[in-house]
């Protein structure tokens, strides 16, 4: 998996930095991970110098745009413009498709815009997901296993992979965390990196929902294998210079509106 980080000190570095809120103490970050202060200085310089953080005087401070909001407050914002992608991802599966759906707050309306279908093969990691689509119209839903996630209700690991795996869908649908003409699709978070990678390679189609503020912002973990995604529908043209990345990956732009 490529992504913007060069080393798993500076990936452990962004995941206690995310727990804390986005910002602590150089001190609190060497005793979190047992290392030398020196070492959580060093790689701080690194991720700074990428413009991950910025350091202050004896403390270190995640990038606002690189601080993802809670679970709830996605949910909540953009709200009608995720309604309206999903109304528009929902019409291209018919009933009895099968489909992936990740852990992402527009995914989770997708899934809302998908309970009047019926007779789906539903893979998910997400409870979310699995509640709103499970005992519905003859659906077949299969839950990730593994441990559920307490600020999203995702779960990771050994045994949501094996899953995944194990079950082609015809659809994988995913959420990104921003799209960047330079670093492409990106994630805030590298296990959620590391299972839409599996995710992709075992559906036919892979298909990308991202509402117009994804457009230009920047995340910590790059999504690999940009060619797999076939589609990418968001609510607003994007720039020109993310339309020449998509359309050279042969990705097709859907622009849903109100």
């Amino acid at each position: 998996m490529n992504h913007i980080t060069t080393n798993q000190r500076e990936e452990e570095i962004l995941r206690a930095l995310r727990r804390t809120g986005g910002s602590c103490r150089i001190s609190y970050l060497a005793k979190e991970l047992e290392v030398t202060n020196e070492t959580i200085r060093r790689n701080i310089r690194s991720l700074e110098e990428k413009r991950i953080v910025r350091k202050v005087h004896g403390g270190v401070h995640l990038v606002d745009d690189l601080n993802e909001p809670t679970f709830r407050n996605r949910l909540e914002s953009k709200a009608d413009s995720k309604e309206v992608l999903a109304k528009a991802v929902a019409e291209t599966i018919n009933d009895g498709d099968s489909v992936f759906l990740d852990i992402g707050s527009t995914t989770a309306y997708v899934a809302l815009a998908l309970q009047d279908h019926s007779n789906l093969f539903v893979v998910t990691n997400s409870a979310f997901v699995a509640s709103t689509l499970a005992t519905r119209n003859n659906n077949r839903v299969f839950m990730a296993g593994g441990e559920l996630r307490p600020h999203d209700g995702g779960a990771f690991g050994v045994e949501a992979h094996d899953l995944i795996r194990r079950l082609n869908v015809r659809f994988a649908i995913l959420s990104v965390g921003a799209i960047n003409a330079e670093f492409g699709l990106m994630l805030h978070d590298l296990q959620e990196a590391n299972l839409a990678q599996i995710a992709m390679d075992n559906a036919q189609v892979c298909v990308v929902v991202a509402d117009s503020e994804k457009l230009g912002k920047r995340a910590p973990v790059v999504l690999e294998k940009l060619s797999q995604i076939d589609l990418l529908f968001t609510d607003k043209t994007p720039p020109q210079d993310i339309r020449r990345l998509l359309e050279s990956n042969e990705i097709e732009i859907v622009v849903s509106e109100r």
